[in-house]
Formats: C-alpha cells, structure tokens, sequence
C-alpha cells in the first residue's frame, strides 16, 4: 500500500509540476497579448498627453484580465496612468505572492507611433488562477491519495483475509489430517496464485501419504491375517481360535451353548509316505474346503496344526444338531481328491465333540474334552467316525 500512494503522489506532483510550467509560459504570453492591446488602445492617449483616457482605456482593459497592476510610462519615464488590482478578497495576497514566484519579472512593452517610441506598458501578472490551479491540483492529488488509499486498503484487506482463509483451509485440513489420519482429504483451490500452487503441493504430499498409508494398511492387514490364520489352508489358526472361543465363552448367556469338534485326519502320514508331501498339502486343503463349506457364518473352523482342525458352533439348540453337521462333515471326505498326477485318495477322520456347558466350562477344558473325544473314535471307528465326550450325559457314537 505505501508503495501505490508513494507512486500516486509522486505522479500527481510531477503533473502539477509540469501543468503549472505550462501555464506559466501561457500567463507570460497571455500578459504579452494583453500588452499589446492596451498598447494599441492608448496610443493616441500617450501621444497627446491625455492622463483621463489613458487611465480610462487601462482600467477597461486591465480590469478584465489576469493583471495585479499596469502602467502607462511616457518617453521621460513619467507615469501616464496607472491601474492596481483592488485588494478584495482573503486570499490577494498568497495571489500576489505566487504571482512573484511563478511570474517574476513584469512585462515591458513600449508604445510606439509612426515607428516612433512615444511610451511603454509594464504589466505585473496576477496569481489567481495558478492559486486555483494549485489548489485544484492540491486537491485532486489529496482526492487521488485518498482514494488510492481506499482502493489499496481495500484490496490488501481483500488480500489479506484470501490468504487467511487459504491458510486457515490448510492448517484444518492438516490439523484433521494429524488428529483422525484421514489422508483423503484435500485443501481447495485459493483464489491467489501463489496459495493455489501450496495448496496443489500440500494436497500431493497428501495423495502420496494417503499411497503410503494404504500400502501400509494393507500391508498390516496382511501381516494380521498372516498371524491369525494358516498360510495352507487359510483357515484361522489355533490363537485365533482360542481367542475366539475364549471371547465366545464369556459372552454366552446362562442358557446358552455351544460346541467344539476337534477333527484329525486318518492315516495321513501313509498319506504323506506313500503321495508326497505335496499330495498332503492338497488333501489338507480339501479337508479345509469341505469342513468349511457345511458350516454357517457364525461358525469358526481352524487347522491346529498338522491334520488337526478344530470347529466352533455358536449357537447351538440341541446337541443332536451338532452330531449332524459332524456326520455331514464325515460324509463329505467319501468323495475322492483329485491328485495332481492324476490319481485320486479318499481320506477320511475322526471327530471329537465337547458341549458347553456340558462337558467343560473354560476354553482350555472344552478343547482338551473334544481332543479326547477325538482319539476314543479313532478308536472306535478306525476308518472314521464321531464321538461326543462322555460326561454325564449319554454317550454318543456315530459311524460316517
């Protein structure tokens, strides 16, 4: 802002400056013109001596133009007439004095006749209107200023509060960013070039942020996912499942129940001896798949290790409808797996089942009970086959 009024101020006084040399020039010309005509107007009045009509024609003329005081002088130098701007007005003298500075020296006309000097004219010029022209000039260069410091102040004011609010966007989405780690929002355009261009720079050092932290969710994600479930089958693991069935326990009612089947494949080492570590693999994976597609969502299915596998029902209604899912689970291993060389195994497991709150009460208990289970009907049933845990309820055995 003081840069604009300085530049106002400086282009307003070198106007005036310029304006008021040039109406200088045009005042001496102008009391040249004036000279003259009253030269032409008094020149019998000079030649005959006539005092009365000299002053007479000095006054008329004088009197009408821009003159503080005219003489009329004879050839001997002795004053004829003689005319002087009365004194009316606050202002004569400041007149009088700018007519002094800016016009100097009087003008000197002589009178001539027949080619002869029969007098001369000095006129002094008057400085009402340069003081006008000053005082306009004052006056518009202080309504230039003013203005000029309104428009200024306005439109720093205008500047200021787009770089506040640009700032402002900045530092909330910022502030949002590091508070809630919400990397997908972004600081709108600002109406001012260089804000705009911080605001394109900060909203790519956030795109880049947001990349980086989805990679690192994902990365998280997969890690977690890794930690919790087994890398073959893609079923929970045996933390994930004890996790969860400890979490299920405590959030079941008085009234409630709920089954754990612990499963073990049948003769897999020969499996393994006689297929390849590979062909296990793959009859492990298909055991996974079969377990896992008879079950509902509220189910859990884990591989403990090994040929190990373990299933949590929550909720169950009755017992019955537990034996019945593990049967379906036996029926489902009569179809054979495919192997990759063409050959196919039809594996087969036993099952262990624990009731809580029947059987147990905690998820180590509930567990070690099924496991229990699981080895009397690999017992039982050498070629697979279904045992709930003997407490004091009935036991029951099943045949898939």
């Amino acid at each position: 802002m003081t840069v604009a009024l300085v530049s106002v101020a400086t282009a307003g006084i070198f106007l005036t400056l310029a304006a008021l040399f040039a109406l200088r020039v045009y005042a001496d010309h102008n009391l040249h013109l004036v000279a003259r005509s009253i030269s032409y107007t008094t020149e019998a009045a000079v030649v005959f001596g006539d005092s009365v009509a000299a002053n007479e024609a000095l006054s008329l003329i004088a009197e009408n133009e821009e003159v503080a005081q005219a003489k009329i002088l004879d050839v001997d130098g002795q004053e004829v007439a003689n005319w002087t701007l009365p004194n009316d007005g606050p202002m004569f003298d400041m007149e009088q004095k700018i007519a002094r500075w800016a016009l100097p020296e009087p003008v000197v006309l002589p009178i001539e006749h027949s080619g002869k000097k029969v007098g001369s004219i000095v006129i002094f010029g008057h400085g009402g209107n340069l003081l006008r022209f000053l005082l306009q000039g004052l006056a518009g260069l202080l309504i230039c200023l003013i203005l000029s410091t309104l428009v200024a102040l306005f439109l720093s004011r205008r500047m200021l509060f787009g770089i506040i609010e640009s700032l402002n966007k900045i530092t909330e989405v910022a502030h949002n960013v590091s508070r809630h780690r919400s990397f997908g929002q972004r600081v709108p355009s600002a109406k001012i070039a260089e804000l705009n261009e911080l605001s394109n720079d900060f909203n790519g050092l956030l795109e880049e942020l947001e990349v980086w932290q989805d990679h690192l969710t994902q990365e998280n994600d997969f890690l977690a996912h890794r930690a919790a479930h087994d890398s073959l089958t893609g079923l929970a693991n045996r933390a994930f499942f004890e996790g969860r069935l400890s979490r299920t326990l405590s959030d079941c009612a008085a009234d409630e129940q709920l089954a754990v089947l612990f499963i073990d494949g049948d003769h897999f080492k020969e499996i393994n001896d006689n297929y390849g570590h590979a062909a296990g693999d793959l009859v492990l994976t298909a055991i996974a798949d079969r377990i896992r597609s008879l079950l509902r969502e509220t189910d859990l299915v884990a591989r403990l290790g090994g040929d190990e596998f373990a299933v949590l029902l929550a909720p169950i209604h009755n017992t019955d409808d537990v034996l019945t899912i593990a049967n379906k689970i036996i029926d489902s291993m009569n179809q054979p797996i495919d192997l990759v060389d063409g050959s196919e195994i039809t594996a087969s497991i036993s099952i262990g089942i624990a009731i809580y709150p029947d059987h147990a009460q905690t998820p180590e208990d509930l567990l070690q009970r099924a496991d229990e289970a699981m080895y009397q009907a690999k017992k039982s049933f050498p070629s697979g086959g279904v045992i709930t845990h003997q407490s004091d309820i009935t036991l029951t055995e099943s045949l898939g």
